[in-house]
């Protein structure tokens, strides 16, 4: 089978190529996934460069989540079957014509999903359930600010924001996703972040500021998004898609009397595995039911993955982009 391997650690992926490997056999408790689409990740390109907290030993297939159909059962897999539409998390491996999971990590494909929006699901929306239900306590009728709304992790906070009855104020520094948010999830504002937008969060919120605030990008946008949160907010620390791992004074949680609140979806999970089964199993009903909307930007080949992967670098993906072996 085509695997997306990471041989050496380098920059611009030239540590990276398509190979030709053996198909795996799953064994007692695993189950082997035919892909049909993987999502792209921030971690994914991070993991090129050694740049991610985890970090496997080399070589290694690249790709953390993914759809498909059930292949092959290993012993002892009980309640899939061949051909069972499904999506799982693979951690590695999932850029591949197939994928080796722990039977654990999978489960049934949501009938309303194609298989590229349920490969580009999971870790967004997780992330997005984790900040406002665990860590945020979000509340209808709340002003929530999120940045970098047009990529995976903001685009599926708005969205969620949105069905758990927030008022949502999305930011881009472009115009043109903007107006693609506007269309297709009608968040309650939407600010250029060029040039500023605390002065615009305060006339919008009537001077209070932001009840909460969703950060994925981190440096300039963290420093200004605490001169803009209200009194008794909380300010989400999702990473730092900017590069820059800012700092804050103290001074300013205690005078404005808000918190600082770092979310790590997978390690909640790892941390308390009941409530982990539990935020999973909710953002799944949520697509089941159609509550949420995950957006699939684009549909890559997997012979063109470094397209994607450019495409995801380049901040030009509105929603997810993923890697289809298929095509």
């Amino acid at each position: 089978m085509r695997a997306l391997i990471v041989d050496s650690l380098a920059p611009d992926y030239s540590g990276v190529s398509l190979k030709d490997i053996p198909i795996p056999t799953p064994g007692p408790g695993e189950i082997l996934v035919k892909v049909k689409a993987a999502g792209v990740n921030f971690p994914d390109l991070l993991m090129t460069r050694g740049e991610y907290q985890m970090k496997p030993p080399l070589p290694f297939g690249l790709g953390m989540e993914l759809s498909g159909e059930v292949e092959a059962l290993g012993a002892g897999v009980e309640g899939f079957h061949p051909g069972d539409p499904v999506v799982g998390g693979a951690k590695l491996g999932g850029f591949a014509e197939y994928a080796l999971l722990p039977a654990a990590a999978v489960r049934a494909k949501p009938d309303r999903l194609s298989f590229a929006q349920a490969a580009g699901y999971g870790a967004a929306y997780i992330t997005a359930y984790v900040a406002f239900v665990r860590r945020a306590n979000l509340q209808p009728g709340e002003w929530v600010l999120i940045h970098g709304a047009a990529g995976g992790v903001g685009l599926a906070a708005v969205d969620l924001a949105k069905a758990m009855g927030a008022r949502v104020i999305a930011t881009s520094a472009s115009d043109q996703k903007l107006a693609v948010l506007q269309a297709e999830y009608q968040p309650d504002a939407v600010i250029n972040v060029t040039g500023g937008f605390r002065e615009k969060v305060k006339e919008i919120t009537g001077g209070r500021g932001a009840d909460v605030i969703y950060d994925p990008v981190g440096g300039d946008v963290f420093d200004e998004s605490v001169r803009c949160i209200a009194f008794d907010g909380r300010l989400l620390v999702i990473g730092f898609t900017s590069g820059r791992i800012p700092e804050v004074s103290v001074n300013m949680p205690l005078i404005k009397g808000f918190s600082v609140v770092g979310v790590r979806a997978g390690e909640y999970g790892r941390q308390f595995p009941e409530r982990g089964r539990e935020n999973q199993a909710a953002i799944w009903a949520l697509a089941e039911a159609g509550t949420v909307r995950p957006r699939v930007h684009a549909e890559v080949p997997l012979a063109d993955w470094r397209e994607a992967f450019e495409m995801l670098s380049g901040r030009k993906v509105i929603g997810k982009a993923v890697i289809r072996p298929d095509l």
